[in-house]
């Protein structure tokens, strides 16, 4: 175990320990003080602990172990998924919280995207064993894709938009990483481009009937979410008031800030909702101003880079699979949570990895780095697993790399 724990990325773990520094002292700032939230930031430091123990004990599994069983884990995840329908608690509009004893609770939806990032790498791993010809479309592009449809829809039904659309982004990454073909690639790409334009389009010049076609299926926060980002002179005062007190507060932070718990607009009490969860960057923008900001994009940039390194030194295919997989979730909720408060996306309720208060999402996404720290540790191993033994073996390192980008040309 000592050998194991020796071969950890210690430049992953100082990163890890000042995204704790960020989550921490920002949480304290916006709920210091405060009767119901005045012990959030002791409960994250709980979350953290946890979350380094689930980090470590994770690093020290096989990852071709979460491979090997990747079927019944996927069956698992999609159980609590349907039971959470049934037997689950709704906060802010959605159905997606079990009650756990102790006061705890957990959101299988955040708990699935690791699930399907070990699944869909496992399908990978045994379909794309011909690196060369990549992905075939009918056997192997559309299973993964009504296969990633299931929980998408499940979720969808939870009233879970953001959790729904990092399934997507997950499989898209891994596909494009296992050798889907280009012409495939770019197909998909027209479109998607087509309906995500069609569809913002139709709802600015359609915006009405779209608001009645939300509001008979239920879909009411829809319209809270998408008129300040694409019709804000529709938007009510109630539906722009998050955002538009976001963009004053990250606007106000200047270059370094106002200052540790100064921030006038996010220590304003109901000038920016959950200013200690889904809106944390606000309290960022303003109080660390865009040093702050920058340092913590910087620390996410150098997380994301020594992932992508331990994928290219890996020598089988599943570590580099997984991590992509990873590498896509973390991507997602970075750019989607940022994103909605300067303008670029609505708000969908995703989470900040490793600062926004939350003990699921921390405790996953300190896993997910402990399954990236296993690929580094048991990624120089044979596939003895599972049945690929008769394969050549793949290259590792700058190799590696070079491989994979001669193959991406000769998909087609």
């Amino acid at each position: 175990m000592l050998r194991k724990l020796k071969q950890l990325d210690f430049a992953v773990m100082l990163v890890l320990l000042c995204l704790m520094a960020f989550s921490l002292t920002s949480i304290y700032s916006v709920t210091a003080g405060r009767p119901k939230t005045d012990l959030y930031s002791v409960r994250m430091a709980v979350y953290y602990v946890i979350g380094f123990a689930g980090f470590l004990a994770t690093s020290l599994v096989n990852y071709k172990l979460l491979i090997k069983y990747a079927l019944y884990v996927y069956i698992f995840g999609l159980m609590l998924l349907l039971f959470v329908l049934f037997a689950g608690n709704e906060y802010y509009g959605a159905r997606g919280w079990l009650t756990l004893p102790g006061g705890l609770s957990l959101q299988p939806a955040e708990l699935f995207k690791l699930f399907l990032v070990i699944f869909l790498s496992s399908l990978l791993l045994r379909k794309n064993r011909d690196r060369s010809r990549g992905l075939y479309f009918w056997r192997d592009v559309v299973p993964m894709g009504l296969l990633t449809l299931v929980p998408l829809m499940l979720v969808m039904a939870q009233n879970d938009l953001g959790n729904a659309l990092c399934y997507l982004l997950i499989l898209v990454g891994l596909l494009w990483i296992g050798g889907i073909r280009y012409v495939h690639a770019l197909i998909g790409f027209a479109v998607a481009f087509a309906a995500i334009f069609g569809g913002i389009q139709a709802y600015i010049h359609y915006h009405d009937e779209a608001a009645k076609l939300f509001k008979s299926i239920g879909r009411e926060h829809w319209i809270a979410r998408f008129d300040p980002w694409l019709v804000p002179d529709k938007a009510s005062r109630d539906d722009s008031w998050q955002t538009y007190n976001a963009k004053l507060a990250i606007g106000s932070g200047g270059l370094d800030g106002k200052g540790y718990m100064q921030g006038t607009t996010i220590q304003s009490d109901g000038r920016v909702p959950l200013a200690f969860a889904d809106s944390i960057f606000v309290q960022i923008a303003e109080e660390y101003g865009f040093i702050g900001s920058s340092a913590l994009l910087l620390l996410y940039f150098i997380l994301i880079h020594r992932m992508i390194l331990i994928a290219a030194d890996c020598r089988d295919r599943a570590g580099p699979y997984l991590i992509t997989g990873i590498i896509t979730m973390f991507i997602y909720q970075i750019f989607v949570n940022i994103g909605a408060f300067i303008g670029l996306m609505p708000l969908t309720g995703i989470t900040l990895p490793f600062i926004s208060y939350g003990g699921t999402s921390l405790v996953i996404n300190m896993v997910s780095i402990g399954v990236v720290m296993s690929v580094r540790i048991h990624g120089q191993e044979e596939e003895e697993l599972l049945p690929l033994q008769n394969e050549p073996a793949p290259a590792t390192g700058t190799g590696k790399i070079l491989r994979l980008i001669r193959d991406g040309f000769n998909r087609n």
